[in-house]
């Protein structure tokens, strides 16, 4: 839980909604024992760190911009200096990264946190099947206090998994439901993109939730979410302008599952307008190759969501004829049918999946390129490239540190390759978001899991006996 001031509170307290779960029930004030966290405003030097990947080439070596025996230096919630020898300024705080690996936070581009409610759901269907029986059914009996606890322990399971940034795409739901949705986002302490949908008719809830709701939050941002459609067309345009008026990218699942052909997808979208980097589309999986062509010619963005796409039996995505096209394309858990926050493992599978596919070990993504797509990869797809996704002087301070002094990591051979096929969450002892520690020594700060899984518990409790 994120500790705030009073009067934070109570710029905020709209966020609060009648019958919320409260907050202390699930607020912890004690940081991990033997954790010292920065004071407010303090810089940290993190100190001889035996691997840093700046995903900069200008930086270090190679296109992760590696460098060996480094130093990063984190002020006001961005990166101030990567380099060797680097000089603390004047009352840093200054941490010994010896035999640690130090990276960006992860970007996961599409996600439905709510999601863990159905966890491991429905595992015998596809996505049609799922969706009807798991999702839809699900989504209409949750209270506020409910996605509240779902969001919470979701967003923090993220966060403890080194994802530092991630886009929600969020279903219409009532207004105070979404309060609850956002209070949970910004109380994880995540960097957080919340992509929503609206009830036809209720589409100005979008400009009331990102001005009431968003734009406060230093960490929050919006897009506009649809489905794609050729029989909700009107529906789909009125989206379109109000995402051009706002300023924010169109957020659409797009060719997900071969029935989705149906829907003329791809020729609504560029019916209304859409097609352009202002556009993000999900899964893909199904589009032929003048498809491909068109979204490359566009800089149309796509979100790759292997282990989803898998456990939907959905197919596999085009991905190597995406990168040859030109098309930025970053990483997703998407929600409850990815099973898991774990980002290593979500790298693998794009990997394997294309390996086995192609039976060539060198087809898109290799291991270089799936950890670029796992942070500035992802960054570049959502826009947001000028402020996460590298350790790049002036980018906002989202760092992981990682140890691969553990059983399942050592002993040293190809330490980039290592993180992919070796790392696990439980490597990453250390998480900053815009310069906060938010966890360390392998804990996250300031949170009680105990009390956070024991209220997803009785909200779940509470679904099961719903009518």
């Amino acid at each position: 839980m994120t500790l705030r001031n009073p009067m934070r509170l109570n710029r905020r307290s709209l966020l609060a909604g009648a019958g919320g779960l409260s907050l202390a029930a699930v607020s912890k004030t004690a940081a991990p024992a033997g954790a010292a966290t920065e004071r407010p405003g303090q810089a940290t030097l993190l100190r001889g760190a035996a691997l840093v990947l700046t995903m900069d080439p200008h930086i270090g070596d190679g296109e992760l911009g590696v460098l060996k025996d480094a130093d990063v230096l984190l002020r006001d919630g961005r990166i101030a200096e990567v380099g060797r020898q680097l000089k603390a300024p004047r009352g840093a705080r200054v941490r010994d990264m010896k035999g640690q690996f130090v990276l960006p936070g992860f970007v996961d581009i599409h996600n439905h946190l709510w999601q863990s409610s159905i966890r491991g759901g429905c595992s015998d269907q596809d996505l049609v099947g799922w969706l009807k029986t798991c999702n839809l059914s699900t989504l209409p009996k949750i209270d506020p206090a409910g996605m509240y606890a779902f969001v919470h322990l979701a967003a923090l399971d993220a966060l403890q998994a080194g994802v530092t940034t991630l886009v929600d795409w969020v279903h219409a739901i009532p207004l105070a439901t979404s309060e609850r949705y956002v209070q949970a986002l910004d109380d994880a302490g995540l960097r957080f993109v919340y992509a929503m949908a609206a009830f036809k008719g209720a589409e100005e809830q979008v400009r009331t939730v990102k001005e009431r709701l968003l734009d406060p939050l230093p960490l929050a941002s919006a897009q506009i979410a649809v489905h794609a459609r050729k029989g909700s067309i009107a529906t789909l345009r009125a989206s379109w302008k109000q995402a051009q008026d706002l300023g924010l990218m169109l957020n659409s699942h797009v060719l997900e599952h071969r029935t989705d052909r149906a829907d003329e997808q791809i020729a609504t979208l560029r019916e209304i307008g859409a097609f352009g980097p202002s556009l993000l589309m999900n899964h893909a999986v199904h589009l032929n190759r003048e498809e491909i062509a068109l979204l490359g010619d566009h800089d149309v963005r796509v979100a790759h969501c292997p282990l989803s796409n898998m456990r939907l039996a959905s197919g596999v995505a085009p991905l190597p004829k995406l990168h040859k096209a030109g098309v930025k394309a970053g990483l997703g858990h998407d929600g409850g049918t990815n099973d898991t926050s774990d980002m290593f493992a979500l790298m693998k599978a794009a990997v394997g999946l294309q390996r086995a596919v192609h039976e060539d070990p060198q087809i898109h993504p290799t291991l270089p390129a799936v950890l670029r797509m796992g942070t500035l990869g992802g960054a570049e797809a959502i826009g947001m490239a000028d402020q996460v996704g590298s350790l790049t002087p002036g980018k906002r301070a989202d760092v992981l540190v990682l140890d691969p002094g553990t059983l399942n990591f050592a002993p040293r051979f190809d330490w980039t390759s290592q993180i992919v096929l070796n790392g696990q969450p439980l490597n990453i002892t250390d998480v900053y978001v815009d310069g906060r520690l938010r966890k360390t020594g392998g804990e996250l700060v300031h949170v009680d899991t105990e009390k956070v899984v024991l209220a997803a518990e009785e909200a779940a409790a509470r679904l099961t006996s719903a009518p």
